[in-house]
């Protein structure tokens, strides 16, 4: 299956390279795009499959917290690929890289987050994870979503939240370094905060020395070859980007659909083999790695887009809108502060779920009808 998988996927790789300008030129009849669509949409999902199933063999070399780490890093990368190839399209789209960071926010943080509470209550009745953990993302992901969503929509500089040159490179440096700390303590001195909690007979799951040690010579000798296979499924979602971005520009435009649905379709398609892992977890009680996968989604999304879409802004001189509209804004501040009432406790119930579902929902009504 694996050597299927990136056979088909470099295969579609040559044949757009050799034949894409040929394929994106039959985009104004209606079979013709669909078809282009599903082929180059399918391809991508399906490799993002094989990005998940490599990150997770890397993951039970490494343990926790490098192989959620890497998975989502992963995902976000291709997720970058995919909103830069957008917006350096002849047509740019300035709000792209804002809907898609907020569409993730919405899909993950509500919607992955909701079904799988509701999944976990109904087959665990209550969950367990590392509240130090939870408390940590919540700590990046909180002023990572207000600054660059919510700020420039009262700064007076630009209007129409937008950002100065000056503030975009400000507001970029800020995020890196931010990301960039929570990198260094998830991954060193802080890093059990990112662990199974250990069991309520006091027992230790894993000791801390084992847990948390480094992987021997002949580890890393194992782990090189997936890393290798994580690449090679990586690197022709990243190349099909552009042919994907061209067909989504065309297909909204062509059916009049709300901008919104462009940031809302990259989300899903690089986010749902992720979001599966996460309920795969929450099923077999795995809650901890669940919260690294939804959490680390959230603020990988914030810590790495944001720079990247301010920085093609500013070098490519396009517009760059980051500052939601005020509805927007209002479900942002619940989801952020149902999602920090949700993991203050270390247990968590299906009501919790359930009210995470319900803004999802609300969301998704408001998208067709604002």
């Amino acid at each position: 299956m694996m050597m299927l998988r990136l056979a088909c996927a470099w295969a579609s790789v040559a044949a757009f390279l050799l034949f894409g300008d040929t394929v994106l030129g039959q985009l104004g009849a209606p079979l013709p795009s669909l078809l282009v669509f599903l082929w180059l949409i399918g391809v991508i999902i399906w490799s993002a499959f094989g990005v998940v199933h490599e990150a997770e063999d890397i993951a039970h070399r490494l343990g926790e917290p490098y192989g959620t780490l890497i998975l989502t890093l992963s995902i976000v990368i291709i997720e970058v690929a995919l909103v830069g190839a957008v917006m350096l399209g002849a047509k740019g789209a300035p709000t792209l890289g804002r809907d898609t960071m907020f569409a993730v926010l919405m899909i993950v943080l509500n919607g992955v987050v909701g079904i799988g509470l509701l999944i976990g209550g109904l087959r665990h009745f209550q969950q367990r994870y590392n509240l130090k953990g939870a408390s940590s993302y919540l700590a990046v992901i909180i002023p990572l979503t207000v600054i660059p969503l919510f700020l420039p929509n009262f700064t007076t500089s630009t209007p129409d939240g937008t950002l100065t040159p000056f503030q975009a490179v400000a507001f970029s440096i800020f995020t890196v370094l931010l990301y960039g700390a929570f990198l260094i303590l998830q991954t060193g001195r802080h890093r059990a905060f990112f662990h199974e909690p250990e069991p309520e007979d006091g027992k230790p799951a894993l000791a801390a020395s084992e847990e948390g040690q480094t992987a021997s010579p002949s580890s890393m000798r194992e782990v090189l070859p997936h890393v290798a296979l994580l690449l090679a499924n990586i690197l022709p979602i990243v190349i099909l980007s552009k042919g994907l971005a061209a067909v989504l520009d065309f297909g909204i435009a062509k059916l009049g659909a709300p901008a919104a649905l462009g940031g809302i379709l990259i989300a899903m398609v690089v986010f749902t083999p992720e979001c599966i892992a996460a309920l795969r977890a929450i099923t077999s009680n795995q809650l901890q790695r669940a919260v690294n996968l939804c959490l680390g989604a959230a603020a990988s999304t914030l810590g790495m887009t944001v720079p990247a879409v301010l920085l093609i802004g500013v070098f490519t001189g396009q517009p760059v809108v980051l500052g939601l509209s005020a509805t927007n804004m209002v479900i942002a501040a619940m989801t952020l502060l149902l999602s920090t009432l949700t993991f203050t406790g270390t247990r968590t119930t299906m009501l919790e779920g359930a009210v995470h579902l319900a803004v999802f929902f609300v969301f998704i009504v408001l998208v067709f009808s604002p």
